[in-house]
């Protein structure tokens, strides 16, 4: 997504920071131990009695895997709330599942605000490693932040807050418990954000939630430019996007890479209790650049999804066609 909508960089960099800290030290090996097995859980049947993360080596082990790319993909889809609602700035945030409070960064990056927030998982380690690494963030979003150990489950209850979210966490349980967390956070929220692998099931279990969230009462401010059903038909395609990540030399040496980036595939929907103004229509796909035209799939409020093709008899409208990015608004808004 290609809003850049956040204010500064300063939050990234910190979090760049703290986790090339955390590293430091720690055998690679050992760390990349940790990152396969950690992959083979969450790619295979993730158990639902028990905690993914069971140790500090499993939490340094993620936090070097996964909170850059969690980060980047929380953070475009809050860009997506923030073109929908530009004026809306939350003053207390709950991050369900939230483990070592990648979301919580975005958050705080997003808004460059001091929102009160409160991150809840079940698996201590996790919420150790997020307290240890946001105390030393220097943000005071994160610096003065909760961290709370609950079960993430059916049995949940959140106080009420402006804004909740629930990143990569779906997957992780039973459809029963699924179905109560995205039902408690809509009751508790006056904008949810929910974010999960940009797969054909992470897109199912989106799709699931989105219904449960309008059925609760809320809008839909994103992806999707409109609240009605997915035009998209079940099992013929699935509706994700892509965040660039940067890199650490740390982090390429975990995770087993050369290049300097990796694309994060995710799906999303953010939906609220208060108005919005949603994209007239979503790039849904890669713009296809050809010789004097665009070519742009795109999600629309009236037409469902459409290929729409930009020439350069379109002046200004081509030019911003040639730098549209998957998942940004089109039109792009007038202040771009």
């Amino acid at each position: 997504m290609n809003v850049s909508l956040s204010p500064s960089d300063s939050v990234s960099g910190a979090l760049r920071d703290a986790l090339a800290g955390l590293l430091d030290g720690l055998p690679p090996t050992k760390a990349a131990q940790a990152v396969e097995r950690l992959i083979a859980s969450y790619r295979g049947t993730t158990p639902t009695d028990a905690p993914v993360l069971r140790d500090r080596s499993d939490v340094v082990a993620y936090a070097a895997y996964r909170m850059p790319a969690t980060f980047e993909a929380v953070r475009s889809a809050l860009d997506a709330l923030r073109g929908a609602a530009p004026e809306w700035v939350p003053g207390t945030h709950t991050d369900i599942g939230g483990g070592t409070g990648a979301a919580s960064w975005a958050v705080a990056e997003a808004w460059d605000s001091a929102a009160r927030t409160e991150v809840l998982d079940w698996a201590e380690p996790a919420l150790a490693l997020g307290r240890e690494l946001a105390a030393a963030s220097g943000v005071p979003g994160l610096a003065g932040a909760a961290w709370r150990r609950a079960r993430i489950s059916a049995a949940l209850r959140v106080e009420s807050s402006d804004l909740v979210t629930v990143s990569y966490v779906l997957k992780e349980l039973t459809e029963a418990d699924r179905a109560a967390v995205v039902t408690e956070a809509a009751r508790a929220a006056q904008a949810v954000v929910i974010v999960e692998p940009g797969t054909p099931d992470g897109y199912a279990r989106i799709i699931a939630a989105r219904d449960r969230l309008i059925a609760a009462g809320l809008r839909i401010a994103a992806p999707c430019p409109h609240s009605a059903a997915c035009p998209i038909e079940p099992g013929t395609d699935w509706c994700h996007f892509a965040a660039r990540v940067s890199r650490s030399s740390l982090h390429r040496q975990v995770k087993g890479g050369s290049l300097a980036y990796e694309d994060e595939k995710f799906s999303y929907v953010v939906a609220t209790r208060f108005p919005v103004a949603p994209a007239p229509a979503r790039v849904t796909r890669k713009p296809q650049l050809r010789k004097g035209q665009v070519l742009l799939d795109l999600c629309t409020e009236d037409d469902g999804l459409r290929r729409d093709t930009v020439t350069k008899r379109h002046g200004a409208l081509y030019k911003a066609a040639r730098d549209a990015a998957w998942g940004d608004a089109w039109p792009p808004p007038p202040h771009e």
